[in-house]
């Protein structure tokens, strides 16, 4: 046996290859034995190495000795101490490849802890190729494998949102851990950054993940345009990533009950960053209504957004003061729906946009209060809480930060009034957003401009038919006016042309900025706006301007109504008589046909009379309501809220009554009317032609004619020397 085995022995030393296949069937004869075993830190350990296992593994055709390196064959042990396997003879750079364990690319050696072994994860004589089908850490079988030592991260990663089938778009551990993206593993701030690239990697560049998520990529994208993504652009470590909100391993979708992003937790995950803003939070009325179950109740992510959080300094934001009423909190205090099922009022955003305040937020003023600046905007507390700054006893306090000499009189009143009509009823009212006085004045307001402007109306348009029924009649038949010849007569002095230009000059500047304040939305304010940010303060500023520019045209007019004989003339002629209603009467039985022979008028008509007294009535209204919302601190301190509504309402359906009387009304007879159409130019001309004058005023005119035959005197006109047109040059 010894000369076969010496024989053997030389053939081998001859040719290599069989050397190697001579020295493993050596070690086999030994450790092919299932009994073989030995003992290692008490533990008994089996020495066996299965020959088909090698022969299947990545190391065929390699011998034992090139891995067990200078081992005695002869003793027993090999050699003591027993040195592990050092695979770095042969791979070199493993850090670079084995991030997840990054204490591999600091070793010279093999050690014995787990995260440097090798045959740990590749195993030892079955070592398989990473690409095999077999292979323990194939993406099938990755989250198990790895789970062997990381036990609590694979149960929390098995039941996230990431865990899926390996042949989708779902991640596994090697995933993200082949970049360095584990805490410790470099600066807090390049750490996150890391992690946040990683995330978006998939979540943004890779259309099949993106396309797993309910807002697509487009929504996680925006994450890095907001406060969170900027600060770590800009340095700040402390700024919230991906994992910070989602969490890494327990990530789950905002369905899960557990998850970090569920509602029900998202004031715990953002208190990890905003712990005195949660805790304020915490303390309000949305989460009471939140921990009672009632999920439509807001929280951090509802107002700020999920993603796209922005300062509130941003005018993008919807927590920007401009946005912040009509985007989020009148959706819930708007709703009908949520009113219905929750018991709240549904007309606090409504009338909130029709105060001042809520009115000057619609037109874009930069000064803005909205309605974070009375209730508060994290710890929002019910009216009836003592807490609240909304509370009847703190009313003075809050209004007295914008207000300063805010009183006991400003809380008399609601704060949430509509402007809006309804029933007529008691003080009782008719709703949590209304008063009965301020509805009642509203109410009668609409049923007098409903029947005022609409009986001006029908009046003009039977005047109008009429009218025109005569001139076609006239052009059918042939039938031709008296031939009346020209002279024109004085209707207004210049005093009285420049009173009213001043008075239409700005009558028309306060209908404009009026109802610019009042409409913001429209288009033409909305193009207006455009032009300026501080276009809402320009607005303010000439709207006032053009109310003092109206009340000096009121008191230039006093006085010439008091101080000159033609003014004290003009008013006696103006003073409504019971003729008047004769006139009334009779013009619209002429113009219903009833009638041949139309009412015969003198210097005014009941038409001019009625506009004249109308002017006076509204003027003084306007100006008395207009300085009390002028004077608002003034007039709160006064008459209180109540009072202040009183004002607003009276302002503005008085000033709807005007625009459309003098629309409908007044320009009829100066521009609509066929006798007189495109306009009547008395009030640029200051004069009427005798044909004008015969049709409107025959009376006058015949006053006027005989006044002028007993004086024998030349023909002229009551005030002034008349107009003789020169005829033309031949």
């Amino acid at each position: 046996m010894r000369r076969l085995f010496a024989v053997a022995a030389a053939v081998a030393f001859s040719a290599g290859g069989f050397l190697w296949a001579a020295d493993d069937a050596t070690c086999l004869e030994c450790h092919k034995d299932a009994t073989l075993t030995t003992e290692r830190d008490g533990k008994t350990v089996s020495l066996l190495v299965e020959p088909g296992q090698i022969a299947a593994s990545k190391h065929a055709g390699m011998a034992c000795a090139d891995c067990h390196e200078n081992f005695d064959a002869e003793a027993i042990p090999h050699r003591e101490p027993i040195v592990p396997v050092n695979c770095l003879g042969c791979h070199e750079d493993l850090g670079k490849s084995h991030g997840f364990h990054p204490r591999i690319g600091a070793l010279k050696e093999m050690g014995a802890a787990p995260d440097v072994s090798c045959a740990g994860c590749h195993g030892g004589h079955d070592v398989g190729g990473v690409a095999d089908a077999g292979f323990r850490f194939a993406a099938a079988r990755q989250s198990e494998s790895c789970g062997a030592c990381h036990t609590e991260v694979r149960e929390s990663f098995v039941r996230s949102a990431h865990a899926g089938a390996a042949d989708g778009p779902f991640p596994t551990c090697l995933s993200c851990h082949t970049s360095d993206v584990v805490d410790g593993s470099k600066p807090k701030l390049e750490l996150k950054q890391a992690q946040s690239r990683l995330c978006l990697s998939c979540h943004v560049d890779s259309p099949a993940a993106a396309g797993r998520t309910r807002l697509g990529g487009k929504f996680v994208a925006s994450w890095g345009a907001s406060v969170h993504g900027r600060a770590l652009d800009a340095g700040k470590g402390d700024a919230a990533n991906c994992v910070d909100c989602h969490g890494s391993h327990d990530m789950a979708r905002a369905m899960v009950a557990d998850s970090r992003v569920n509602k029900l937790h998202i004031p715990q995950t953002c208190e990890r960053c905003h712990e005195d803003v949660s805790r304020e939070y915490m303390g309000g009325s949305h989460a009471a209504a939140l921990q009672r179950g009632e999920l439509e109740s807001p929280v951090c992510t509802d107002c700020h957004g999920e993603h796209a959080i922005l300062a509130a300094s941003d005018p993008d934001s919807p927590v920007a003061p401009r946005n912040l009423s009509q985007q989020l909190c009148g959706d819930c205090h708007g709703s009908v729906k949520l009113s219905r099922k929750y018991g709240i009022s549904s007309d606090r955003f409504e009338t909130f946009a029709d105060s001042f305040h809520g009115l000057a937020v619609r037109g874009g003023s930069i000064a803005v209060v909205n309605c974070a600046s009375c209730h508060g905007a994290h710890g929002v507390l019910r009216s009836s809480d003592p807490a609240s700054p909304v509370h009847k006893a703190n009313l003075v306090k809050t209004c007295g930060q914008c207000h300063p000499g805010a009183n006991e009189q400003f809380s008399l009143g609601k704060v949430h009034v509509s402007l809006a009509p309804g029933a007529i009823g008691g003080p009782g009212g008719t709703g949590e957003g209304t008063d009965w006085l301020v509805q009642t004045i509203a109410t009668i307001y609409v049923w007098a401009i409903f029947c005022i402007v609409g009986g001006m109306f029908l009046h003009n348009a039977l005047d109008f038919f009429k009218k025109v029924r005569r001139k076609v009649y006239g052009h059918v038949f042939g039938l031709a006016d008296p031939h009346v010849p020209h002279r024109l007569y004085v209707r207004m002095t210049v005093n009285e042309r420049l009173q009213h230009g001043l008075l239409a000059l700005s009558f028309i500047v306060l209908v404009v900025t009026g109802f610019m304040l009042r409409f913001p939305e429209a288009w033409w304010v909305a193009g207006l706006r455009s032009l300026s940010d501080s276009f809402f303060e320009l607005r303010s500023l000439v709207h006032r301007i053009a109310g003092i520019v109206m009340i000096g045209a009121g008191v230039w007019h006093g006085i010439y109504i008091t101080a000159t004989a033609r003014g004290r003339e003009l008013v006696r002629e103006l003073w409504p008589r019971w003729g008047d209603l004769a006139d009334m009467w009779g013009v619209l039985r002429y113009n219903l046909g009833l009638s041949k022979e139309k009412p015969r008028f003198g210097r005014f008509s009941y038409m001019e009379k009625a506009e004249y007294w109308a002017l006076m009535w509204g003027a003084v209204l306007m100006t008395v309501t207009g300085a009390m919302l002028w004077a608002d601190e003034m007039t709160m301190g006064a008459v209180g809220k109540l009072g202040f509504d009183i004002a607003r309402v009276v302002h503005y359906y008085e000033a709807i009554l005007a625009t459309l009387a003098i629309v409908v009304w007044h320009f009829y007879f100066v521009i609509f009317n066929p006798e007189v159409y495109p306009m009547n130019l008395s009030w640029l001309t200051g004069r009427l032609s005798e044909e004008e004058m015969a049709e409107e005023h025959p009376l006058e005119l015949e006053r006027i004619k005989r006044a002028e035959a007993a004086a024998g005197s030349a023909p002229e006109s009551r005030a002034d020397e008349p107009h003789e047109p020169k005829p033309p040059a031949s």
